[in-house]
């Protein structure tokens, strides 16, 4: 199906903002909703199913609105993953979930923006423990830091606690010089970052100072009762079933726990099996915990991640057969 549009009146500068470098934001657009485009001056041309066609001259009209100064990447790319999302995903939800969730963020525009993310948000604001497992770019470990903030904001927390296991991705880093905050840090980069985006650098910092904000290795976690924390076990696919054990029941009063991880992406010695796949396993019917699965239709970084998850899960689905 061909479909025609146009933007009248013409606002060259807005055009420009909407077309990006080279056309580079209408090549982004057709490859991710599979379409055709091509423009003279204010006139566009989108040939595809009609589903996509339409979905593209909406996306066009929205970020040409929106385009009265240069859009930034993330913000073009998180259109991209909305345009992308079901028509009907506002009617798919459960009657009572229909509320917007509201996060107490430095982000005011923080949502899902998926149906998966919509549920993962509220998974973790509903239960005390909740498993988010699905490939990278999905948002499992940026919206649970999203939550934890929120709690903290809110006081039904007293404090922040993150923790991975150390384990490296196919490298061997070696010795690593410093106290044991600075041998861990590399590892929980995405978690800083994550919090640095959410509550800006001084605030972190002062956390930290306070006690607030606690980095917690998890092979230093035996022994220890969390009470009243909010804890987030990151890279979970890392550890061994009874790391996972050991960290499971950690959990205190007043306390939730998010665990994330992708189980495609295990460093795990050859023939070790992975806590989280076991968790998964083991706890998928306990009343109380919540699982969110998520698939490469969640991804929220550049269009190609998505491509390049559906990809591997295939050639490792054709590698099974």
């Amino acid at each position: 199906m061909i479909l025609r549009h146009a933007f009248i009146p013409l606002d060259n500068q807005r055009l420009s903002h909407l077309c990006g470098t080279l056309d580079e934001h209408l090549r982004s657009i057709e490859a991710a909703l599979d379409v055709s485009i091509s423009r003279r001056n204010e006139s566009f041309r989108i040939e595809g199913s009609r589903k996509q066609a339409e979905r593209a001259v909406a996306l066009l009209q929205s970020l040409y609105d929106r385009a009265g100064a240069p859009i930034p990447a993330d913000e073009f790319q998180l259109a991209l993953v909305e345009a992308m999302q079901p028509e009907d995903r506002r009617h798919t939800q459960e009657a009572g979930e229909d509320e917007e969730i509201v996060l107490r963020t430095r982000r005011a525009d923080l949502q899902g923006r998926t149906p998966n993310q919509d549920q993962y948000l509220r998974n973790i604001l509903s239960h005390d423990v909740t498993f988010g497992i699905g490939p990278a770019g999905t948002g499992k470990t940026f919206l649970a830091v999203a939550c934890a903030v929120d709690a903290l904001e809110r006081n039904t927390v007293q404090r922040i606690i993150l923790t991975r296991p150390a384990v490296e991705a196919g490298e061997r880093l070696g010795f690593l010089p410093g106290d044991l905050a600075q041998k861990v840090d590399p590892y929980l980069r995405p978690l800083y970052d994550a919090l640095y985006d959410l509550m800006g650098f001084d605030r972190v910092t002062k956390a930290f100072e306070k006690g607030t904000l606690e980095i917690a290795p998890l092979a230093f976690m035996r022994g220890r009762t969390l009470n009243h924390a909010f804890v987030i076990l990151d890279e979970a696919q890392n550890t061994t079933p009874e790391q996972m054990k050991m960290f499971l029941t950690r959990i205190g009063f007043g306390s939730k726990a998010v665990i994330t991880g992708d189980v495609s992406q295990i460093d795990l010695p050859r023939g070790q099996k992975s806590g989280l796949v076991d968790a998964e396993r083991v706890l998928r019917r306990v009343r109380g915990i919540a699982m969110t699965r998520f698939t490469a239709a969640d991804v929220v970084r550049h269009p190609l991640v998505a491509r390049i998850v559906e990809a591997y899960d295939a050639a490792k689905k054709a590698a099974e057969e």
